[in-house]
């Protein structure tokens, strides 16, 4: 999601904090010329290096799918192409054949929806946050988040689709309008939702950002909207910094992967992810070590390494013959521009997952992409 909690002074504010700064950052470099003036020049020893396997990072960069996304959705097939949905205006996408070469496709949104502005006051434009999009008898339901930048005046809303192919004549998304929504009221933060169907067909939703943390509710099937208006609402994992939350099941435990850290800072992000797992849907979820995901737990999976910086917002694709992590990370290679990556998955003889990085399952001497990631 969008980095939420910088506090930035209004526009008069920042142009007094200028020109003060200015008048210091004059007399400053001036007192500096004089010192350096004053003593002999020396050159200053470098810095020490970061102790990062270079074998490690490189491998972690060539996941890179070398397109700009923020807050990817899980990755999706419609017919011959594979879909991602990610944050910014209109909520926009990418299609691609073979999860390597991907190309630029249709927004989901001309132009906000009419229910935007009461709502969520104060909210202008159609840029909109961390979509997530599932398939469902007889179509799609992507989800949304309508947020204001800081606040938690937010909503989760849902758009509805048969094709997510725009050449298909009957493509059209179908706005149904709010899920659940948040305000200064609240102890929650409506936003970054993540959907899943469970073996008894019965759908969930978690979602939530900083605040209390990561909550999960039960959605209609049918409708994607809220089962019960008044149905109860559970807390699944707390930390100071959590958000993009994703729920994932495999051989009868659920996983949820948290972010924690801080996102959208480029080379300075600090994003990491974190998981746990539940026999239950509801939890608790605990991390490898036996820690309560409301109580700090999370095992940590996927972090920064060298230029492979701030990965988050994952989700997980299982194909005929492989399954598929995605994410986005601020590349360190590219001024810290957020980008897709696409790993392999795989499970540990004690059920934890972990990222299959290229090195280790390709040949010597097969080196690129179309090589390490051809589903």
């Amino acid at each position: 999601m969008l980095a939420q909690y910088t506090l930035v002074p209004g526009f008069h504010g920042f142009y007094r904090m200028k020109s003060i700064f200015s008048s210091w950052v004059v007399r400053s470099c001036f007192s500096l010329l004089l010192a350096v003036l004053a003593f002999p020049l020396r050159a200053l020893p470098a810095p020490p290096a970061a102790p990062v396997s270079a074998d490690f990072s490189s491998a972690l960069i060539s996941g890179s799918r070398l397109v700009h996304v923020h807050d990817p959705s899980t990755i999706i097939c419609c017919g011959n192409d594979y879909w991602v949905f990610y944050t910014g205006a209109g909520i926009p996408s990418y299609h691609s054949r073979d999860l390597v070469s991907w190309q630029a496709g249709q927004p989901v949104f001309p132009h906000a929806p009419a229910w935007v502005p009461d709502v969520v006051p104060g909210k202008r434009g159609d840029f909109f946050w961390a979509p997530e999009v599932i398939q469902r008898p007889g179509g799609y339901f992507l989800y949304y988040a309508v947020s204001l930048f800081g606040k938690n005046t937010s909503a989760i809303a849902l758009a509805t689709n048969v094709t997510l192919d725009p050449n298909d004549p009957r493509y059209h998304w179908t706005d149904c309008g709010p899920v659940v929504r948040s305000d200064a009221g609240d102890d929650f933060n409506a936003i970054d939702p993540s959907l899943v169907c469970t073996p008894d067909k019965r759908l969930w939703m978690t979602f939530g950002s900083f605040w209390s943390g990561i909550k999960l509710m039960e959605l209609s099937p049918v409708t994607g909207k809220r089962k019960d208006p008044q149905g109860h609402v559970y807390s699944l994992a707390f930390n100071d910094s959590i958000e993009a939350s994703y729920l994932y099941p495999h051989n009868g435990y659920y996983y949820l992967f948290v972010n924690w850290g801080l996102c959208c800072r480029g080379t300075n992000s600090t994003y990491e992810v974190r998981v746990g797992r539940s026999r239950q849907i509801t939890g608790p979820y605990l991390d490898a070590g036996g820690n309560d995901m409301m109580e700090g737990g999370g095992t940590p999976f996927l972090e920064t390494q060298g230029p492979f910086i701030g990965p988050g917002q994952v989700g997980i694709l299982a194909s005929t013959n492989q399954i598929w992590l995605s994410c986005h990370f601020y590349d360190g290679l590219h001024h810290g521009r957020s980008t897709l990556a696409v790993f392999p998955l795989e499970w540990s003889s004690l059920d934890w997952p972990r990222v299959v990085l290229p090195a280790q399952q390709v040949p010597a001497g097969q080196v690129s992409n179309s090589n390490l990631l051809n589903p």
